[in-house]
């Protein structure tokens, strides 16, 4: 048994979380985004504290599956966890001087629980909530604690009954209930915040006779004829429905929906929503949405929700019951944004745009509301985003410094000197690891800019003062090519390591080899580590880890980042991307990294010469392919789909390689590369065409991160309308990696969209950041932010991040009340603080 004087400063701040955590009711909001991220830095901190591995790991397993938990549950398990604690450390089980033991008796937690006469009198529960406000709350806590807890133990004011389960609805019991869960509402609140995914304006229709090729429309008709028929040989049915509204008729397009034919009746009036196409001269809607009307809707000319359904639920019926939940609530609900940020921002109020946005009085209105409700979502991030990199700058972190003399000497065996931007980065990172604090910065660079180098320079000052290194990359071939580039940089004839203690780890390294790497991890004698997920299994622990540089950060989820950084003690943090990010976006997304942008390509480097065919112009382009491979080079073709789609009307991978095997390039060898090969099988691919085994590689996109195959000058985009301005420049720099002149040759869909302008852009620059400018405003931000978009898009129902003036107003708002109150401690925040830890727990946003 270890007899301590006083706890390890880990422990007493475990307990404190715990005290915290007892006191919130266990919900899981003593620390931003839940007990298990305390677990990014707590682990390195319990190492160095000398806190026994068992302990370290049993917290690391409590915790990492306490989110699924029910409150009594995790009362148990933090309950069971500080007894296995105390048992190590009989220091635990004291109370600290003049405060009181939690206690995690059942009785102590108020698990949720279902009172019938209050859910039935939700009228009353409201009068009874504004009469007698809950009062508020306010723990101490220590200042090391204040930045991880949101001041979540702060109570609400919202009505009670919006916590209430759904059967207090009329006409919802047990079984809608359960099909309402399935939409994501369990609760009233719930309801409230299910958006509609559009709106039809019965106000603003528009008769099938002005109808033109290309128009977005919602038409009212009435169903004259319907027909199902079989299509390619009998491998598909396609229903037809023609409608008609007295001025003309419209036929409806469909694949593969026969029971449409029992759900639509002849004389019956429908909305259909949709595109507007043409086939053989005649105008038809494919796939579009479609709801039955009532002739009341009609008649009261005005805007209708259209809300995401399931089976079982009806819009009429869904409807209905919105209605009767945001009339009555919506005004009822309490705005934590203050008077002052809403009067700045020209916002209205919170009960306005909850209703509004369910049933909105006029276009305008509508526009108001979503402004409201997107202006509430980015504040609520750019408040995190800006807590988390105060956090992360109050956490202390190893000094690295290197002299001029010895970084010189380093630049001077590389065979190339350094651009502007690189030496900029250079200095960035260098400045970053003699701060004292952990680096935790960005580099975004355009297809060919250099950075891996830059990282290589990085990880050679930390490990030139003894510390460990691990660079992880999202497949094994780029994980092999960063290998060979930090071999030779590290290792080679003009570096100062040894070749052994330069390694790979990759999903295909051998067994034997993997634990001689386990092993040199471990004891030190293994300085850089390089590989995929393999360097994050729980086997894989480092003796020292201090630098680590994620590629490609995007493809990583925020798990895999927050295990790689766990195995050191505050490691300093380099992420890169090849993804050229818009400075608004990057300031929104990325706010709590410090960013270094590299724009200025290497001396030698040609542009990429790039033209856009027209469709029928295709065999010009298999010629240029051809005369590529006989003078010694290799080619790609790139498709949108794996295989043809029903409703995609674009080119696939796998349809068209057999014809071009077969029929156009017979005497050549050609590769197939798409998504749904083992990883194992993808690689293989890749390093055959690497090696010179394939002239052709037919692919999807997953060649678009960081394949390097200098031998190949030519590619060929098929169906390239369908893609973004940012994809189609990842896929570009695909080619023209080596000293040949390359060639990017882009085939839309059909021959109207020849004039698309992002084709037409892509044929005119080659400055990725220009067009990822111009893709932000034509597409949205889905294609830049990866999975760290997946985290935040699933909190984002209504903020558009190409509305860069909201973003500018609610960022300046978000840095104003930051300046004032970082933490919502004071007061007349409570309800904001509350809120704000609302929304943090509802993402798995990643802010690292």
């Amino acid at each position: 048994m270890i007899k301590l004087v006083s706890m390890q400063p880990s422990l007493e701040k475990l307990r404190k979380f715990f005290r915290l955590e007892h006191g919130n009711k266990y919900d899981n909001t003593a620390i931003i985004g839940g007990l298990a991220k305390m677990l990014d830095y707590w682990e390195g901190e319990a190492r160095a504290d000398g806190v026994a591995e068992d302990v370290i790991q049993a917290v690391v397993s409590r915790l990492r599956s306490y989110e699924k938990l029910s409150p009594d549950g995790r009362a148990e398990s933090l309950k069971g966890l500080w007894k296995r604690i105390a048992e190590t450390y009989p220091e635990a089980g004291k109370k600290p001087k003049g405060q009181d033991q939690p206690s995690h008796r059942r009785s102590d937690v108020e698990t949720p629980h279902k009172d019938k006469e209050q859910e039935s009198a939700a009228p009353r529960d409201q009068e009874r909530s504004k009469q007698h406000p809950p009062r508020q709350h306010k723990q101490k806590q220590a200042p090391q604690q204040r930045f991880e807890s949101a001041t979540s133990a702060k109570h609400s004011q919202t009505p009670a009954a919006l916590s209430a389960e759904l059967t207090v609805l009329q006409g919802v019991g047990p079984k809608n209930a359960t099909l309402l869960e399935k939409l994501g509402m369990k609760m009233l609140g719930d309801m409230l915040y299910y958006f509609p995914r559009r709106y039809e304006d019965y106000s603003l229709l528009k008769p099938i006779q002005s109808l033109m090729y290309g128009d977005v429309v919602t038409v009212l008709g009435t169903i004259q004829s319907m027909h199902d028929r079989p299509a390619r040989g009998g491998k598909l049915t396609v229903q037809e429905v023609i409608i008609s509204d007295g001025t003309g008729a419209l036929r409806l397009t469909f694949f593969n929906q026969p029971w449409l034919m029992n759900k639509l009746k002849s004389g019956e009036i429908i909305s259909v929503s949709g595109k507007i196409d043409q086939y053989l001269g005649r105008i038809i809607m494919s796939n579009p949405d479609w709801e039955s009307v009532e002739m009341e809707t009609l008649h009261t000319n005005r805007i209708v929700p259209i809300y995401s359904l399931t089976e079982g639920i009806t819009q009429k019926w869904l409807r209905k019951q919105m209605n009767s939940v945001v009339t009555y609530w919506a005004p009822a609900v309490v705005d934590a944004l203050p008077d002052t940020i809403k009067h700045e921002a020209q916002l209205v109020s919170l009960g306005e745009a909850l209703t509004q946005i369910h049933f909105p009085d006029s276009q305008a209105r509508l526009k108001l509301a979503r402004e409201r409700l997107a202006f509430d979502e980015i504040f609520y991030y750019q408040m995190g985003v800006l807590r988390q990199k105060r956090d992360w700058q109050a956490v202390e972190g190893r000094r690295f410094t290197v002299t001029d003399e010895w970084l010189e000497s380093r630049l001077a065996v590389l065979p190339f000197t350094l651009t502007s931007a690189q030496q900029n980065a250079l200095n960035d990172i260098r400045k970053d690891l003699d701060t004292g604090r952990p680096m935790n910065r960005l580099i975004q660079g355009d297809v060919g800019s250099g950075k891996t180098v830059i990282s290589a320079l990085g990880t050679s000052i930390v490990v030139s003062n003894g510390a460990q290194a691990a660079i992880m990359a999202p497949t094994s071939i780029l994980a092999e090519q960063h290998y060979r580039s930090f071999s030779t940089q590290l290792a080679g004839d003009n570096g100062y390591l040894k070749k052994e203690e330069v390694r790979l780890l990759v999903g295909n390294t051998t067994e034997s080899e993997k634990e001689a790497i386990r092993a040199g991890l471990a004891d030190g004698s293994i300085k850089v580590v390089i590989g995929t997920h393999a360097v994050i299994e729980p086997d894989i622990q480092f003796k020292d880890l201090q630098f680590v540089v994620i590629d490609e950060q995007h493809r990583f989820g925020v798990e895999q980042r927050a295990e790689l950084r766990s195995k050191g003690t505050n490691p300093h943090l380099l992420v890169m991307t090849a993804t050229p990010i818009p400075r608004s976006l990057a300031l929104t997304m990325f706010g709590d990294l410090d960013i270094s942008v590299m724009n200025v390509m290497p001396e030698g480097r040609q542009p990429i010469a790039t033209h856009v065919l027209r469709p029928q112009e295709r065999e010009r382009a298999y010629t240029m392919i051809r005369a590529q491979v006989q003078q010694g080079s290799q080619a790609f073709i790139v498709y949108p789909l794996i295989e043809e789609s029903d409703k995609i009307d674009a080119p696939a991978a796998v349809d068209d390689f057999e014809t071009l095997a077969k029929e156009v390039f017979p005497d050549l060898k050609l590769g197939l590369l798409h998504g749904r090969m083992r990883p194992a099988e993808k690689d293989e691919i890749m390093y055959k065409f690497r090696d010179r085994e394939y002239d052709i590689l037919v692919s999807t996109t997953v060649i678009e991160v960081g394949v390097d195959v200098p031998n190949s000058t030519l590619m060929l985009i098929e169906g390239a309308d369908r893609f973004g301005l940012a994809q189609l420049h990842q896929l570009r720099g695909r080619v023209g990696r080596g000293s040949k002149q390359s060639t990017c040759l882009l085939i839309p869909t059909h021959e109207d969209a020849a004039e698309n302008d992002r084709l037409l852009a892509m044929a005119t620059t080659n400055d990725g950041f220009e067009l990822a400018d111009l893709d932000l405003k034509l597409r949205g931000p889905g294609e830049f932010l990866g999975t760290r978009q997946a985290g935040f898009a699933s909190s984002l129902k209504m903020a558009s991040i190409t509305d860069v003036d909201l973003i500018a107003k609610a960022r300046e708002q978000a840095q104003s009340l930051f300046a004032r109150d970082p933490y919502l401690d004071q007061p007349e925040h409570a309800l904001l603080a509350e809120t704000f830890e609302r929304f943090w727990s509802s993402t798995s946003s990643d802010l690292s």
